[in-house]
């Protein structure tokens, strides 16, 4: 529903709005009455969790730009509520809305590692590293009580399988003893996500996020039980977080990071609304330059999808961010590619069945 701020108190939430999806035929607008004087206290919107029963956990991909084939959604929607996220137009095939629906309607897969289990168990299955974090966040607070992130891990630690985790949640210290002892074999590596170090500017663009100095915690304590820890900078807003890409990298080596990466702010589908929507609200001094780089970089467009282009951009602007990410990682002695992970020690887990074993 538009306008979903005359509804509900909207504390803590990155969007304002709960426009329609793409694929809706109908549209619902709150309409102002004129009996605001005698309205009531306007109620909080709470984060609504329903239950999904997966056929299958294991997403598989050929996109060309991406270093894993295959990945893995514990949620669906993210209560962490970040404006910028390009995983919002996602939801709109679940016939909610890409704003708030996305940070506040989720749906979480208790069946997961069950599932993931029995793929694992399959006799073609191959094993690879398995993405976890590329759409939406394993680690957002319905985690602490639904613990299906820490479930998978203990599935794919027992098959000695290798996985890939990206957050920006200081609930992963909960998991360090699994963690830990799969960094031991050579089967993770984490990558947590630092958009700004300003407190104030998180807060706005990721209300619900650990602050920037307890993820460089995060990275601190991972590091310092051997787990192998990413700093990425992502995504970048240009003329608005950009100016601070060299302090998160050195913010992030300083707390034990060895690897680093960037990715520039995209804008799919109705991520661009949103976004110039925020931006109109929080910045509006700086919203025309924001929105005028970003096309700089898409030929003119707000978003452009095309592989090679989509995490970077093109022109001049883009050129030079990379160029300082280049000199900023060489001056800190940032690796920008991690060691490869072990895919031979994978063991298909032992799945309940009708047909007695031999042995």
């Amino acid at each position: 529903m538009d306008h979903e701020h005359r509804r509900y108190k909207l504390a803590g939430r990155g969007c304002s709005s709960n426009h329609a999806g793409r694929f809706e035929a109908l549209a619902v607008a709150a309409v102002d009455d004129g009996w605001d004087g005698d309205a009531e206290p306007l109620p909080v919107l709470r984060t609504e969790v329903r239950l999904e029963v997966p056929r299958s956990v294991i997403t598989y991909n050929k996109s060309p730009d991406l270093p894993f084939d295959r990945s893995i959604n514990p949620y669906r929607g993210c209560e962490h509520g970040c404006v910028y996220c390009f995983a919002r137009p996602s939801h709109a095939y679940l016939g909610m809305s890409p704003g708030l629906d996305f940070e506040t309607r989720l749906i979480a897969r208790p069946d997961a590692p069950d599932v993931l289990r029995r793929e694992l168990a399959a006799k073609r299955y191959v094993a690879a590293p398995i993405a976890i974090g590329t759409n939406t966040d394993p680690y957002q607070p319905i985690e602490k009580e639904h613990r299906i992130m820490r479930s998978l891990l203990q599935v794919l630690s027992d098959a000695n399988h290798p996985v890939a985790i990206v957050t920006k949640g200081s609930l992963i210290e909960r998991d360090i003893d699994i963690l830990a002892d799969m960094a031991q074999r050579g089967l993770v590596r984490v990558g947590i996500s630092v958009t700004t170090l300003d407190a104030k500017l998180a807060r706005l663009m990721e209300p619900r996020v650990p602050a920037p100095k307890r993820r460089l915690q995060v990275i601190h304590a991972l590091s310092q039980a051997g787990i192998p820890v990413r700093v990425m900078a992502s995504p970048m807003v240009p003329a608005l977080s950009d100016p601070e890409l060299e302090a998160i990298l050195e913010a992030g080596r300083d707390a034990g990071a060895r690897t680093a990466s960037w990715i520039m702010l995209r804008l799919p589908r109705e991520v661009s609304q949103l976004m110039q929507d925020w931006l109109a609200q929080h910045y509006p001094d700086r919203a025309g330059r924001i929105m005028a780089r970003l096309c700089e970089m898409h030929g003119g467009k707000e978003y452009d999808a095309q592989w090679h282009r989509r995490m970077r951009g093109e022109g001049p602007y883009a050129e030079i961010i990379q160029q300082r990410f280049k000199l900023a990682v060489k001056r800190l002695g940032l690796a920008t590619l991690s060691p490869p992970m072990r895919c031979d020690l994978f063991r298909p887990p032992k799945v309940a069945s009708a047909q007695l074993d031999l042995f």
